[in-house]
């Protein structure tokens, strides 16, 4: 009996310890460096500001020293050094900045599987952060989402006689982000083993640089990039008024960044690399556009060997699906804020005759300014054709040869323009206007047909990142790029003609 009754005992004791364990918080996440506390709502969860990596000025990144007891992940992190713009009115002083950031849906993956992760490199070199991105959307699609931080302008893209890899320190902190994920996305319910890089604008050319980097290789399986700058070069006064031809938009020898880096040291009043590095971030900032100066990345070094361009047009570059593309009046913006935001009026045939010299009158023909509604909309068609259409469509063609492409342009011309800039200039289907249609806009939300293809496009990306294949349920057919280019519009989602849409065979 004392047996029986001593057995009910310890059974009835581990009945209630059992029922009374408490469940996992599903706000608290183990990584490789320390513990994290983010924010769960019904639907996702959070975690912001989880430092991934620390560095000098114009250092390689390392890895996050380990921390003790349970960080605070429910604000993000510092941004890194910037100056802000008419559009983007921010500013950072702050070098201590390599944050990111993860998105998950609150309900964990199913028994025996992992999520698709995507790493979210964001536009614009001289501005932005990781969080500014809402990826809720996206990670509503069964995807964890990770934003970063990396050094921007002269913090990022600097070189100097002195520095044996000058001018690739951003895109060093966009390898080292990668290389936290594969340490911790297991952790977040996602697959290290099945990673999408996406980016816009120069956070796809960087996407263009990783592909060919020799120590990005096996750290991403899938690349989205989004009006990239990889294989464009740049018409004289193209991007800013006066400013010379260069047969690259993005890429520079390391000994021409160095000599920059020399020529701006002397502005600063340094000799050495000491004293660069002894200046307060606020007297660097104060230089004149010398944010947007290094914008670019070196080669000819450890990160980039070989420029990134050549790299594929030589066939050079880690082999995964790529689902890359533009928008369909890319140009436009750039020209709206060089003149008409001025007040200004471009002078159509003279600016044709600058950038292209004797092809002028031939070019002049073929886009005569009465065809468009402005000579600024002429420039811009022109410039759109040249510089960012043929730039894609080598791209795509080069990387086609050797890996599942799949290309789009994004053509609604009705797009919402989500930047504060004021004025009645016709935008169209302008650079970077496919963002809100990824990541929500709160100050900016879409009217239901540009919602609707939102939530189409939404679906064709997260796809691409389950399975290197955009295609699924209740989405129009896409094929890969050989076979033709998506066009993404409100209710009339088809495959169109590229090169024809955007002369090229004239561009040859």
């Amino acid at each position: 009996m004392r047996t029986l009754l001593a057995l009910a005992v310890l059974l009835t004791a581990c009945g209630t310890a059992t029922s009374t364990q408490a469940a996992p918080d599903p706000a608290v996440v183990r990584t490789d460096a320390g513990t994290v506390r983010g924010s769960v709502s019904g639907e996702h969860r959070i975690f912001q500001g989880i430092r991934y990596a620390t560095a000098g000025r114009w250092e390689p990144p390392r890895p996050a020293p380990a921390w003790q007891g349970v960080r605070d992940a429910t604000a993000p992190g510092a941004m890194c050094p910037q100056v802000g713009s008419p559009y983007a009115p921010v500013r950072s002083e702050d070098e201590d900045c390599l944050f990111l950031n993860v998105t998950t849906p609150a309900e964990p993956a199913k028994p025996g599987t992992r999520r698709p992760v995507m790493v979210w490199l964001h536009g614009d070199g001289a501005l932005g952060a990781g969080h500014y991105s809402d990826a809720r959307r996206l990670a509503a699609q069964g995807t964890v989402v990770v934003t970063i931080n990396y050094r921007l302008g002269v913090f990022g893209g600097f070189g100097h006689p002195g520095l044996a890899d000058g001018g690739t320190y951003g895109l060093q902190d966009q390898t080292e982000a990668l290389r936290w994920v594969r340490r911790n996305a297991a952790a977040f319910g996602g697959d290290p083993g099945n990673v999408t890089v996406f980016g816009i604008s120069y956070g796809a050319s960087s996407i263009g640089a990783l592909l060919t980097s020799p120590g990005a290789k096996g750290l991403f399986h899938r690349a989205i990039m989004q009006s990239g700058e990889a294989m464009m070069d740049m018409p004289a006064g193209s991007m800013v008024p006066g400013l010379e031809a260069l047969p690259s938009f993005m890429w520079r020898p390391k000994a021409e960044i160095a000599a920059l880096g020399e020529a701006y040291a002397r502005q600063l009043g340094c000799d050495s690399l000491a004293c660069l590095r002894a200046l307060p971030v606020k007297k660097i900032l104060d230089v004149p556009q010398i944010m947007n100066v290094f914008q670019v990345y070196a080669y000819g070094n450890r990160v980039l060997p070989q420029s990134p361009d050549e790299a594929l047009r030589k066939g050079r570059f880690h082999r995964v699906p790529v689902l890359a593309g533009a928008t369909r009046d890319e140009h436009r913006l750039f020209v709206a804020m060089n003149y008409d935001i001025q007040g200004k009026t471009p002078n159509y045939p003279k600016l044709v005759r600058e950038a292209f010299g004797r092809k002028a009158p031939d070019i002049l023909r073929k886009y005569p300014v009465n065809r468009y509604k402005s000579p600024s909309i002429a420039w811009a068609t022109v410039l759109t054709d040249r510089m960012w259409a043929r730039a894609t469509h080598e791209q795509n063609t080069l990387l086609a040869r050797h890996v599942p492409v799949y290309g789009y342009e994004f053509a609604d011309r009705d797009a919402p323009m989500f930047l504060p800039l004021e004025t009645g200039f016709d935008w169209g289907a302008y650079h970077a206007g496919d963002l809100p249609y990824l990541f929500e806009e709160k100050d900016t939300p879409l009217p239901p047909a540009q919602r609707a293809l939102s939530d189409r496009m939404i679906g064709y990306w997260t796809n691409f990142a389950r399975a290197g294949d955009p295609n699924g349920d209740g989405l129009p057919t896409w094929p890969r790029a050989s076979s033709g280019t998506l066009a993404l519009e409100p209710g009339k989602i088809r495959v169109i003609d590229y090169a024809a849409r955007h002369r090229l065979g004239f561009w040859k």
